[in-house]
């Protein structure tokens, strides 16, 4: 079982298009003679100009997506018999055949014309600036957003979704916690969609933006299965949860004697473990990451396939974790944290080697430091944390925070000066007397990674130097743009 790794080089430049290895090259944005971006519409004399695109004609989703929208109904009958199931048991013993097949008659026309109403009454829109999503049946509710916070686009496909040939668009916008989404589009028309968003975000004229297309992407890595599903066998965490479920739910027999405080136990239990092992399986099942100008894409899925793109410039925190199991084989697993988005995985598992290399597309400039060049707590913290404090360490380069933590499973965070948006110190009586400080580093993510047990006349110093290496760092940062 070996990594498929695709190695190339590009060239960098401001607005510049990497040559791609599937489809055509996408233009770059730039400046005309006149000072607009390449590709827009210069009025002439005598030549009315292009009607505004705040007029475009409205759309509706799929029409299969009714059928999405009709289980409200039903989920609300199901919630109120779980909710209060002795009444719900109560009311059914006293229903006849006839009563029931009235019920059905009733509720499954019900389910259809609410879920046609809502589609119905649902649109979405392009303009110039913004992309507008008009819902609502008796209360009206539009979205309006603006295409330049849009930092990245995803488009999944459930199973049901794939038979079907449609898919979901999903929307990351800065300042908002949860992603706005077009449930359901063609599968071919949901790309097309986000190639217009995206080249409009990039700047792309009007005009002409639907007609760039997707940019092109070159694999960088793709894991094989056989590798995911051994490193899931030598993951403590998916042990563990088996463990519990089948040790916990068997002392509580022993102890009650009562089958539902078993079962209730239990359930969750197994729900855990599945979720750990065969549920990561099938969620991390071919996992490929390529590059574009629009950032890394990221496809993955067994049975709902995701297509995810990591934004440039908004990544605020890489982690390297290397579990204990991991380390024979020089594996790790990468994750992120990026500002505003819910993508928090870069690779489930991959060499070291090459998980640095695709770790340096994500960070440019950045090189991971390894454990010799990271520091160690003074001897004193083991007074803290007997043997554990040797898992802390510390490094602090031209680029990068970068701070260690764990013994077993091992987490290397990496922070780009110019992602650090505050600086803290803290210190409890008891470190005080060992003269021992921790700092803390807080991202644009709400993420903290933390500096632990350092000598307190060190922690000081890093402080102050670190708050100055933040300033210069956002000064000289290049902004958080497509293809900037």
């Amino acid at each position: 079982m070996a990594f498929q790794e695709s190695t190339y080089l590009s060239t960098r430049g401001s607005g510049q298009w990497i040559s791609g290895a599937s489809g055509t090259d996408r233009p770059a944005t730039g400046s005309g003679p006149d000072g607009a971006p390449e590709g827009a519409v210069t009025p002439v004399a005598g030549i009315p100009a292009p009607p505004p695109r705040d007029a475009a004609v409205e759309r509706r989703l799929h029409p299969v997506t009714p059928l999405r929208r009709a289980w409200a109904p039903v989920a609300v009958v199901v919630g109120w018999a779980v909710h209060d199931p002795d009444q719900a048991q109560r009311q059914l013993t006293r229903l006849t055949t006839t009563h029931l097949l009235i019920g059905l008659a009733v509720l499954i026309p019900a389910a259809a014309l609410y879920g046609f109403l809502t589609w119905w009454f649902t649109h979405y829109a392009v303009t110039d600036t913004e992309l507008r999503i008009r819902t609502g049946l008796l209360f009206r509710r539009t979205a309006h957003i603006r295409l330049e916070r849009i930092q990245a686009i995803d488009v999944t496909q459930p199973l049901l979704a794939r038979v079907a040939g449609v898919a979901k668009l999903k929307l990351d916008v800065i300042g908002t916690g949860k992603k706005d989404e077009l449930a359901f589009l063609g599968a071919d028309e949901a790309r097309a969609l986000r190639a217009e968003l995206l080249a409009r975000a990039a700047g792309f004229a009007p005009e002409t933006a639907h007609e760039v297309g997707e940019a092109p992407a070159r694999q960088l890595l793709r894991v094989p299965p056989g590798v995911l599903a051994v490193s899931l066998l030598l993951t403590g965490a998916t042990w563990g949860t088996l463990l519990a479920a089948v040790v916990v739910p068997t002392l509580l027999w022993l102890a009650t004697h009562n089958l539902w405080t078993v079962l209730a136990t239990a359930l969750p239990l197994v729900g855990a473990a599945g979720a750990s092992s065969a549920g990561r399986f099938v969620g991390e099942y071919d996992w490929t990451v390529a590059e574009s100008p629009d950032g890394l894409r990221i496809d993955h899925g067994l049975l709902d396939r995701a297509h995810e793109t990591v934004p440039p410039g908004r990544v605020q925190t890489v982690r390297i974790v290397e579990p204990l199991l991991w380390r024979r084989r020089r594996w790790v697993r990468v994750e992120l944290d990026v500002a505003g988005s819910s993508n928090s995985v870069l690779l489930p598992v991959a060499p070291r080697e090459i998980a640095e290399s695709v770790v340096a597309r994500v960070l440019p400039g950045v090189t991971v430091p390894t454990g010799k060049e990271l520091s160690r707590p003074p001897r004193r913290a083991a007074r803290c944390r007997p043997l554990w404090w040797r898992g802390h360490g510390l490094a602090v380069t031209d680029a990068v925070f970068a701070a260690r933590h764990g013994l077993l499973r091992r987490s290397l965070a990496l922070v780009p000066h110019a992602k650090v948006q505050s600086v803290r110190l803290t210190q409890g009586p008891w470190r005080r007397a060992l003269r021992l400080a921790d700092v803390h580093v807080d991202t644009g993510a709400n993420k903290t990674v933390t500096a632990r047990l350092r000598d307190a006349g060190e922690a000081a110093e890093l402080l102050r130097s670190q708050a100055e290496r933040s300033r210069t760092g956002r000064r000289d940062a290049p902004p958080d743009r497509w293809m900037a």
